[in-house]
C-alpha cells in the first residue's frame, strides 16, 4: 500500500477489547483494526483520519464515534477529490472531544508516499497551491477539445542522457504570444544545447485563459509570501509581476506516458521562478520530493529521514497547480506511470497539461553568458545532487549558489561534447543579473 502513517506514537493499550502496540504495528495492521471497528468507512478515509491523529488508533476510533465527525466520511461513490474534507476536520482534542486547533503534523516518510487531496493540506505541506474547478466547466471542456486536436501534431523531445540519445516519454508543444516572440524563439533561444523549430503562437482559447491564470498566480504569490514567508519574499524571488508569456503544453496519452524526476530549467526564467500548471482530461498523480540539500537539519548532514519520502497530489480535470518560488530549486517533481486510470468523458485516458511560464526580459539569450561552444549556458543551482570538479567540500560550501555551465553536450548528436565551461552566477535580491 502506497501510503503510511506519518509518525509513531507511544505504546498504549486501546479500549473496545483490542490492544495495539502503536509504536510497533504497521499501517496495514492499524487500518485492519479500524476497518473491523468501522466497516462503513472507506479505507482511504480511515487512512486520512489516522494521519491526522499521528497514527494513534484509539484517537482515530474515538473521532469516528464522535457526533461531530462530518457525514462525508461515510461511504459514497463520488466523494474522493474535490469533496474531500481537510485532515484538520478530524483533529479532535481527546480531553474535550472538541475539534483541536492544533495543526496535524504530516510527514513524508523515506521510501514511501503521502497522498494529499485537500487544498489547504497541500498548501501547508508542499511549496504549491492548488485550485480545483479553476475555469467554468464549459470553458475547460472547450480548451480541452482544442488542445486534443493540437496534440495530434505534438512530438517527443530528444536529448542526450549519459551519452545515449533518448526521447521524452510524452509529447509536447511550445507556445508564445506573438509572431515576434515565435521568431525570437527560433533564432535566439537554445534548449538542451540546440534550437527548436516547432514553436507556435497561443491558440485562441489558450490566449483567452492566459489573463485569468496570470491574475490568479499573482494573487497566489502574494498570499504565499504572506502565509509561508512572514511577508518577506525569498531571496532572489522576482518582485516584478508574474507574466504568463510562454506555455509548454504536454500530452500524456495513456497510463504509461510520464515524466521522470526533474526540476525545470532556470536559464530563461531566472532564480526562484513560479510556474502555473493547468490540468485537463484524465486525472494523473503529480509527485514531489525534497532535494536532500534542503531538508531540515541538512546543514549538519543529518536530515530527518521522515522528511525524505515523496508527496503525491492527484491533479484532476480543470485544476490549476501553482508551483511557488522554492519548488524548482528545493524540490523535484514527476508524473509517474499509472497502473490504472478512470477515463475522462471527453479525453478518455489522455491528460493535457499546460505549464504557463514567465520568460523574464533580464534573461533573454542576448544577456545569457555563452560557453566556448558559442551557445547560451544553462543556469543551475548547487545542491547535493550537483557534481563539482572541486569535490564534496566545495559542493557543501556552495549549496544554493547559481552557476552557468555548457549545455551543448545535451544536443541529440553523438559527436557533440561539452566544452567544460563554468561560470558562477551573480544576482541581486530580485534575482536579476548584476551588471
Amino acid at each position: 500500500m502506497d501510503a503510511f502513517v506519518t509518525r509513531r506514537s507511544q505504546k498504549r493499550k486501546t479500549s473496545d477489547d483490542f490492544a495495539v502496540e502503536s509504536h510497533e504495528e504497521s499501517t496495514d495492521i492499524k487500518l485492519a483494526i479500524l476497518a473491523s471497528l468501522h466497516p462503513d468507512i472507506e479505507q482511504e478515509m480511515l487512512l486520512d483520519i489516522l494521519l491526522a491523529h499521528d497514527g494513534d488508533v484509539q484517537a482515530t476510533s474515538n473521532t469516528l464515534k464522535s457526533p461531530s465527525t462530518p457525514r462525508s466520511v461515510k461511504k459514497t461513490a463520488n466523494n474522493r477529490i474535490a469533496g474531500q474534507t481537510s485532515l484538520r476536520a478530524f483533529a479532535i482534542d481527546p480531553s474535550s472531544g472538541e475539534p483541536s486547533p492544533k495543526k496535524p503534523k504530516i510527514l513524508s516518510k523515506k521510501g514511501q508516499t503521502l497522498h494529499l487531496y485537500d487544498p489547504q493540506d497541500i498548501s501547508e505541506h508542499t511549496p504549491c497551491t492548488i485550485i480545483h474547478n479553476f475555469l467554468p466547466a464549459h470553458e475547460a471542456n472547450e480548451l480541452l477539445f482544442e488542445l486534443l486536436e493540437e496534440s495530434k501534431t505534438f512530438q517527443k523531445a530528444s536529448f542526450k542522457l549519459f551519452d545515449n540519445i533518448v526521447s521524452s516519454p510524452h509529447t509536447s508543444g511550445f507556445y508564445v504570444g506573438s509572431q515576434k516572440e515565435l521568431q525570437e524563439q527560433k533564432d535566439d533561444y537554445h534548449y538542451n544545447g540546440g534550437r527548436i523549430s516547432d514553436v507556435r503562437t497561443l491558440t485562441p482559447k489558450l490566449e483567452a485563459v492566459r489573463g485569468r491564470v496570470q491574475e490568479t498566480v499573482n494573487s497566489a504569490i502574494e498570499e504565499h509570501i504572506r502565509t509561508h514567508h512572514g511577508g518577506q519574499k525569498p531571496r532572489h524571488q522576482p518582485s516584478e509581476p508574474w507574466c504568463a508569456n510562454a506555455a509548454f503544453v504536454n500530452c500524456y496519452n495513456g497510463p504509461q506516458e510520464s515524466v521522470g524526476w526533474h526540476t525545470d530549467q532556470l536559464t530563461y526564467l531566472g532564480p526562484r521562478p513560479t510556474i502555473a500548471s493547468l490540468s485537463l482530461g484524465v486525472t494523473r498523480e503529480f509527485r514531489l520530493r525534497r532535494i536532500s540539500s534542503f531538508l531540515p537539519s541538512s546543514a549538519s548532514d543529518n536530515p530527518d529521514p521522515n522528511l525524505q519520502g515523496q508527496v503525491s497530489l492527484p491533479l484532476p480535470h480543470n485544476s490549476l497547480l501553482i508551483m511557488h518560488s522554492t519548488t524548482q530549486e528545493e524540490w523535484k517533481h514527476s508524473v509517474s506511470p499509472s497502473p490504472t486510470l478512470t477515463p475522462h468523458p471527453v479525453s478518455g485516458n489522455i491528460r493535457i497539461n499546460i505549464t504557463y511560464r514567465h520568460y523574464r526580459s533580464a534573461f533573454h539569450p542576448k544577456y545569457t553568458p555563452k560557453c566556448h561552444c558559442g551557445v547560451p549556458g544553462v543556469l543551475r543551482v548547487v545542491t547535493n545532487d550537483t557534481k563539482q570538479a572541486n569535490g564534496e567540500r566545495e559542493r557543501k560550501e556552495n549549496r544554493g549558489r547559481y552557476f552557468y555551465m555548457c549545455h551543448a553536450g545535451n544536443v541529440p548528436d553523438p559527436t557533440k561534447k561539452k566544452c567544460g565551461w563554468f561560470l558562477w552566477g551573480d544576482f541581486d535580491q530580485d534575482g536579476n543579473p548584476r551588471v
